[in-house]
């Protein structure tokens, strides 16, 4: 398929990336399980390593023989002035590259957990910067996989994914429900839950980690307001990282690596 140019906005075939909000790619209309954005040409080749499937490419001039090369030839690649780009787009392609990618259908939990040793799980965390920020920290310190709430921000979402580097495509994740029914998974799984929280009677992070259980599930909360009631009634331990100078705690991505790195095995 000949690389095509860019020279009507209206062309249908660019509908992905014509303002398109997450929530819109998500439900796009004749998808499987929908769509996402991949920004660079790091990010779409982390996609591509992961197994997930290139829908199209929008690529600035100079951008353009590399995504060939990766890509082959059977995927649409659009070309055009960089103005014109990002007229369409909404926004300037500062890396050069962005592909639509056709989201891959989520694993069970139990699939997840089933040779895990350490799991970090995000309870309503809202903002995509900070659930990429955690992603890139779950693949480079080392969690097995990650458990988001039915609240928590997409992690498919074009944000997220940029701040993490792409590392939310190679990191397995999957969402979960109720509390009752995800400690019940947990426990059947051995694992131990650990929730970090600012509560009475928590344990110090440091002496937590010095007999840590074989398998932890890691729980952080939303920004803010921190857990909710029903995670922390679920845990099997509170942990908290210890502070100082009258500071009670961390961004919840800055806890979420501090967390992990106490808790790494080999």
């Amino acid at each position: 398929m000949p690389v095509i140019p860019v020279t009507e906005l209206s062309d249908p075939r660019l509908a992905d990336y014509s303002h398109q909000t997450d929530v819109a790619l998500r439900k796009a209309q004749g998808t499987e399980h929908g769509l996402y954005l991949a920004e660079s040409t790091l990010v779409l080749q982390r996609a591509l390593r992961s197994g997930h499937r290139v829908r199209s490419v929008l690529a600035l001039g100079t951008s353009v023989d590399e995504i060939v090369e990766l890509v082959g030839d059977d995927v649409p690649i659009f070309t055009g002035d960089g103005s014109l780009l990002a007229e369409l787009t909404g926004y300037v392609l500062h890396r050069g590259v962005i592909a639509s990618m056709h989201r891959p259908p989520l694993p069970t939990p139990e699939a997840l957990l089933a040779d895990a040793r350490r799991i970090v799980i995000l309870e309503n965390v809202v903002d995509p910067t900070n659930v990429g920020a955690i992603f890139r920290s779950v693949a480079g310190i080392g969690a097995d996989a990650v458990l988001v709430t039915e609240q928590c921000s997409d992690p498919f979402y074009r944000r997220a994914i940029r701040v993490s580097m792409g590392t939310v495509l190679q990191v397995p994740w999957t969402r979960i429900g109720n509390w009752t029914d995800t400690r019940a998974l947990l426990t059947a799984s051995g694992f131990q839950i650990a929730a970090l929280a600012l509560e009475d009677g928590a344990v110090s992070l440091r002496d937590y980690a010095a007999d840590a259980p074989e398998k932890v599930a890691l729980v952080l909360g939303t920004e803010g307001h921190g857990l909710t009631r029903e995670a922390i009634d679920a845990a099997d331990s509170i942990v908290q990282i210890p502070m100082r100078h009258g500071i009670d705690s961390l961004n919840v991505a800055a806890t979420a690596a501090v967390a992990m790195f106490a808790l790494a095995v080999e």
